[in-house]
């Protein structure tokens, strides 16, 4: 279902693909039986396409993965952080337009 250049991050690669990466990283958290995440899905790869190479953009289940969730006190999905030097540097809860994601996206590229 995701986007060719969308990718998936577990707890077991979390410090790996998001918090050493050299790029920033765009997190959606995310679950299968969430309405509103489901409606932004294809948003989310579309970005991961349109920005390929410059941030990496991806989707963490929170129903199988609760470690990562639980660390940056994610209580509402869909969650959507950008992570730049292995820190938090912006957050979007709830469903957000494209241009609002390209936005936050935006803010943090170098």
């Amino acid at each position: 279902m995701a986007g060719q250049n969308t990718l998936t991050f577990t707890d077991a690669s979390w410090d790996a693909d998001v918090l050493q990466s050299d790029k920033p990283v765009l997190v959606d958290f995310w679950a299968t039986w969430c309405g509103p995440c489901r409606m932004i899905a294809p948003t989310v790869d579309a970005l991961a396409d349109e920005y390929a190479g410059r941030v990496k953009i991806g989707k963490l289940d929170v129903d199988s993965n609760p470690e990562a969730p639980g660390r940056y006190g994610v209580r509402g999905i869909p969650t959507l952080l950008v992570f730049k030097g292995g820190q938090v540097v912006a957050q979007k809860v709830g469903a957000a337009g494209k241009a609002d994601l390209q936005a936050l996206i935006d803010a943090h590229i170098s």
